[in-house]
């Protein structure tokens, strides 16, 4: 059965490359993320195939997973430890959208406040921004920081 998604078929192609190379931090974060898809397709009551947007979506959550871990290790004092989940992080940056700057996610949200008139209404219009600003970030902005923004010019 052909994959309908470009973005499982090149992680797979990556892993295949990334075991020739030798290179395990590569290929053992290519298999956890893989694996990770699997699983979500697998999950439910049928299994169904993920789309690259539902992969890009698993990968946020995944580069997120790493970065927390990252900051609780060098916290901990575990700098080794810290170190590999920010090499894993890096791996799974490769795959996902280029991410925002702050200037273009306060543009983002800007425009987003001015298209729902929810200039004046203060922390009320914050479901109703972020349901306009969420779709358009998905994948390439940290969800807490494009939260922040809004919430900083809702104010």
């Amino acid at each position: 059965m052909a994959s309908m998604s470009a973005l499982k078929d090149r992680l797979r192609a990556d892993l295949t490359t990334a075991i020739k190379a030798r290179d395990d931090v590569r290929s053992s974060t290519l298999r956890m993320v893989l694996t990770a898809v699997t699983n979500a397709e697998v999950a439910g009551k049928e299994a169904r195939e993920l789309s690259d947007d539902d992969i890009v979506g698993l990968l946020s959550t995944e580069s997120k997973k790493r970065r927390e871990a990252a900051t609780a290790f060098s916290e901990g004092g575990r700098a080794e430890m810290a170190a590999k989940e920010r090499a894993e992080a890096g791996v799974i940056a490769d795959y996902l959208p280029a991410q925002l700057s702050v200037e273009e996610i306060s543009a983002v949200v800007a425009d987003a406040i001015a298209s729902t008139g929810a200039a004046g209404e203060g922390m009320r219009a914050m479901g109703k921004v972020m349901g306009v600003v969420q779709p358009q970030v998905k994948g390439k902005a940290d969800g807490g920081a494009v939260a922040a923004e809004v919430r900083r010019q809702l104010a």
